[in-house]
């Protein structure tokens, strides 16, 4: 056999085995697909037909045990390189159970807090935590004297609308409903008309015909005074009503209707002030609706009167839209109509509001810090230093005829009129101690300081010193009264070399301004009523 005979027997042999391997391995199925492979073959079982809209069945490699608990999705176990530094268990696994029950069900949110001079002081919350735990959180990081007054408002900037939470409402439902990108802001303020309802008489809050039930209760022998505090105390409301001017969003008009306000909403007649239900609109939901003040009602809404409210839906968050504005004749009209809404819509949480503040100022550990020299009225006392030691006076007829005779002590019978002198012998400290107090706020403006007031509650007694812009030597001392805000004059005088203040031409003269303060928070004089709340700005 020659040497090419000899290959082409080899080449055919070859052949043929190659062939061989593609029968055994390639095999076709009934779709015309093939199988590669002997092992993928195996997955047939039984002989069965797969066809290409039937799944394969994929067995998982692990199994797990019936004890064994699945990990948490959200964090996945990662081994701990420092296991001595790990939870009380020393697991060296990271997990959910090792950051402690408490962060599973709490969730933190951030609130942002203003005071008057627009300084800001973040405050990380819970769901549950309300205006009265946030006030609370920002006296001790201010170290503020501790009292029922403090308050957490909510501002809308740019609609000129502003109101006074509640004691009770959630701080993050509240953030909740503002809208994204809003210049909503909370503010961290004194109010101290925040519990007038329960302190002043009920005469002065709502007037005899502001309350449609006074009528009725005249005829059963009940007075005005024991018929509210009849309210305060069943929890029963009278209706509320007079006339108000009215304006919706999106008209240039007001109008002005007979409302009335009762537990079920708040109605206008439409022919005068007839109470027939065919005459009465229905106009507003208490209990959906928040009521504001209008800060700026001439300016922003062009309101006819400075007395204006506004009503607003508590989910709307479209700006303006849902807005009722209304407009009353006078301030306390207008008192009357917030109080009652208040009243109409909180009932009785209100009154336990404000006796879960007057149980903590009877709780020693709010006792705070008592301020050098000025101090609030409800904790100075009458004492008697004639003899060798001080002694309180008990007997109120004893304090007046002892507050009379310091009263005639401090006034100076003299006809003569004292003018401002060119230069004063005193010294820096007496001239300046008095920018040491928080009832003095420097050189502000006669409008920036009604604004404060007003915004710090128009309660008698509320006062504030600044100094005088027409006389640069002298001071202002604006007082709230009567729901109004007045401004007394302080002039400097001179009397053998000693430099004093006075607000009555010399008649009663005091060698400071702390001195002329804490007189009148005991006396009248020629004030109409007494100083009782300073106000005052924190910053944060």
């Amino acid at each position: 056999m020659d040497v090419g005979t000899l290959q082409n027997n080899t080449n055919s042999t070859l052949d043929d085995i190659y062939k061989d391997g593609l029968d055994s391995d390639h095999k076709v199925l009934s779709n015309g697909n093939p199988i590669c492979g002997g092992e993928q073959a195996n997955l047939l079982m039984r002989g069965d037909i797969v066809k290409r809209s039937q799944p394969l069945l994929i067995q998982p490699n692990r199994k797990l045990k019936d004890k064994e608990e699945p990990r948490a999705l959200s964090l996945p176990s990662i081994p701990n390189p420092f296991p001595e530094l790990c939870s009380p268990s020393n697991s060296p696994i990271l997990s959910n159970s090792a950051l402690g029950p408490s962060s599973q069900r709490e969730v933190s949110h951030v609130v942002k807090v203003y005071s008057e001079d627009d300084t800001c002081r973040s405050l990380e919350v819970t769901a549950g935590t309300t205006a009265r735990h946030v006030c609370e959180m920002l006296v001790q990081k201010t170290h503020a004297l501790h009292d029922d007054c403090w308050s957490l408002v909510e501002v809308y900037k740019h609609l000129a609308l502003e109101r006074c939470l509640e004691d009770h409402e959630s701080v993050v439902e509240v953030q909740a409903t503002w809208p994204v990108g809003g210049d909503n802001r909370f503010v961290f303020r004194k109010n101290y008309a925040k519990y007038e309802l329960f302190k002043s008489s009920p005469q002065s809050l709502f007037p005899e015909v502001m309350v449609s039930s006074c009528l009725d209760a005249a005829n059963k022998g009940m007075s005005h005074s024991e018929l509210i505090q009849n309210v305060l105390n069943s929890g029963s409301c009278p209706e509320i009503q007079g006339f108000l001017h009215l304006k919706e969003v999106g008209r240039k008009v007001w109008k002005r209707f007979y409302f009335f306000l009762r537990r079920s909403g708040l109605y206008y007649s439409t022919k005068g002030t007839s109470k027939d239900p065919r005459h009465l609109q229905y106009c507003v939901d208490i209990n959906e609706s928040n009521i504001y003040y209008i800060t700026q009602g001439k300016k922003q809404y062009s309101t006819p009167t400075e007395y204006g409210f506004c009503i607003k839906p508590c989910k709307a968050r479209n700006g303006a839209k849902g807005l009722k504005l209304f407009c009353s004749e006078d301030e306390q009209s207008r008192t009357c109509w917030m109080a009652a809404f208040r009243l109409f819509k909180y009932g009785i949480q209100l009154y336990r509001n404000y006796q879960q503040c007057q149980a903590r100022q009877q709780e020693p550990a709010w006792m705070g810090t008592v301020p050098l020299r000025s101090v609030s009225d409800n904790t100075l006392v009458a004492m008697d230093f004639s003899g060798c030691t001080g002694r309180v006076i008990e007997n109120p007829n004893e304090a007046l005829s002892v507050a009379l005779e310091e009263a005639q002590a401090w006034r100076k019978k003299t006809t003569h009129r004292y003018s401002l002198p060119a230069q004063f012998q005193s010294s820096p400290l007496s001239a300046a101690i008095h920018r040491t107090q928080p009832w003095f706020h420097g050189h502000i403006s006669r409008e920036d300081s009604q604004r404060l007031i007003i915004q710090q509650g128009l309660v008698d007694g509320v006062f504030l010193v600044r100094e005088s812009q027409r006389n640069p030597k002298g001071f202002v001392l604006s007082l709230c009264h009567l729901q109004k805000v007045k401004h007394y004059l302080i002039l400097p005088c001179e009397e053998e070399g000693r430099l004093y203040y006075t607000m009555d031409d010399g008649q009663t003269r005091f060698a400071d301004l702390i001195q002329l303060v804490e007189f009148h928070q005991i006396n009248r004089g020629i004030l109409p009523c007494k100083l009782k709340h300073y106000c005052t700005c924190v910053a944060l």
